[in-house]
C-alpha cells in the first residue's frame, strides 16, 4: 500500500469508530433500564430506643444512656444482638481459650 492509501484507510477506520461510538451512546441513552440508576439510595433509619416499661426494667444504666445519646448499636456484635451477650465462662470453654482471647471477651 502506498502512503496515501494507508492514510485514507486509517481515516476511514477512525471515522467508523467515532460513528459507532456516537450511535451506541445514543442507543444507551435512550434505552429503558429495568432500574433507575439515578435514584438516591435510601438512608438508614436512625435507631429508636424502646421506652416501654417492661423493656426498661431489663436494661442497664449504661445501655439506657447509650440509647439516649445515640451510641447504642443493636444487632450482630452489639448488645441485644447475636454475639452481644456475655462471654462463655464455663470451665470447658475456658480450658480451650488463650489468655489474649479471654481478655478480649471481658472488654
Amino acid at each position: 500500500m502506498t502512503k496515501t492509501r494507508s492514510l485514507i484507510f486509517g481515516s476511514v477506520v477512525v471515522a467508523s469508530m467515532i460513528f459507532a461510538g456516537v450511535v451506541s451512546a445514543t442507543v444507551y441513552a435512550n434505552a429503558s433500564l429495568p432500574f433507575n440508576v439515578n435514584a438516591a439510595s435510601p438512608s438508614p433509619t436512625p435507631f429508636k430506643s424502646n421506652e416501654a416499661a417492661a423493656h426498661e426494667s431489663g436494661e442497664s444504666a449504661a445501655q439506657e444512656t447509650a440509647e439516649n445519646n445515640g451510641t447504642f448499636h443493636p444487632g450482630p456484635g452489639g448488645p441485644g444482638g447475636p454475639g452481644g451477650g456475655p462471654s462463655n465462662e464455663t470451665a470447658a470453654h475456658e480450658a480451650t481459650e488463650s489468655a489474649a482471647r479471654e481478655s478480649a471477651e471481658k472488654t
